[in-house]
């Protein structure tokens, strides 16, 4: 911990699993049993807001029924120590934040916030389910994430790609590699000398740039890396 002053901490889906919320797109993810172009894009929202929403308010309940796993908390307690740390999660759970996280840089947004349609104001909002879905007469509240076919934020974007840019250590942990643009990412900490480091059971596109793979679980690696803030 005392050769490194900015860590990055990339993470995917799959940091998550172990909390009881499936992935996207490998074995037994969301994708396999729902398209997306019925629940996970602005055309599906338009056309019936009230559906997409009672598949959001199910993805709420399950994820509000879990709770942060040892991973997820022992970079908070990283975090906690180097304050240069960064989280940049392509998670929109809110599971980082829960476990004692408080800088996490979300690309694809948060399931707790709340977007109105006619105007930029952004709520957070913790109902399970959601009792108001319109925000107007003719206007809905819809989740603050990115859907298939929406822009990321550029702010995030901005804030995300400086922190790879100056990070010596970069921990990429479940991530499939194959989301577009955050896939890439990854890439401009190695480009600019950072130290890297994967955790994913399987190998992904991108594993051949990292120095050093470890194919577990996110718990247990980050335990074998960091026993110091491994709980017992």
């Amino acid at each position: 911990m005392d050769k490194y002053k900015r860590i990055v901490f990339f993470t995917g889906a799959g940091i998550s699993v172990e909390s009881g919320i499936p992935t996207y797109r490998g074995a037994g993810g969301v994708w396999k049993d729902y398209n997306y172009q019925d629940y996970a894009c602005q055309e599906a929202f338009s056309r019936n807001p009230e559906k997409v929403w009672d598949f959001h308010d199910q993805r709420r309940a399950l994820i509000k029924s879990c709770e942060p796993n040892l991973a997820h908390r022992i970079i908070a307690k990283i975090q906690l120590q180097q304050p240069k740390t960064c989280i940049i999660s392509q998670n929109i759970d809110g599971l980082h934040q829960r476990a004692g996280a408080d800088r996490v840089l979300e690309l694809h947004g948060s399931i707790w916030r709340l977007r109105s349609q006619e105007s930029s104001l952004i709520v957070e909002n913790f109902e399970t389910p959601l009792k108001e879905r319109q925000c107007g007469d003719n206007a809905w509240w819809r989740p603050d994430i990115i859907w298939f076919g929406d822009p990321l934020n550029q702010e995030t974007i901005n804030l995300a790609l400086s922190a790879l840019k100056k990070c010596d250590l970069l921990i990429c942990i479940g991530t499939s590699a194959v989301v577009y643009p955050a896939a890439q990412m990854p890439e401009i900490a190695i480009n600019n000398g950072a130290d890297t480091i994967e955790i994913n059971p399987q190998r992904t596109p991108i594993s051949h740039l990292f120095q050093r793979c470890l194919r577990d679980s996110a718990s247990q690696a980050l335990s074998s890396l960091f026993p110091e803030f491994a709980e017992s």
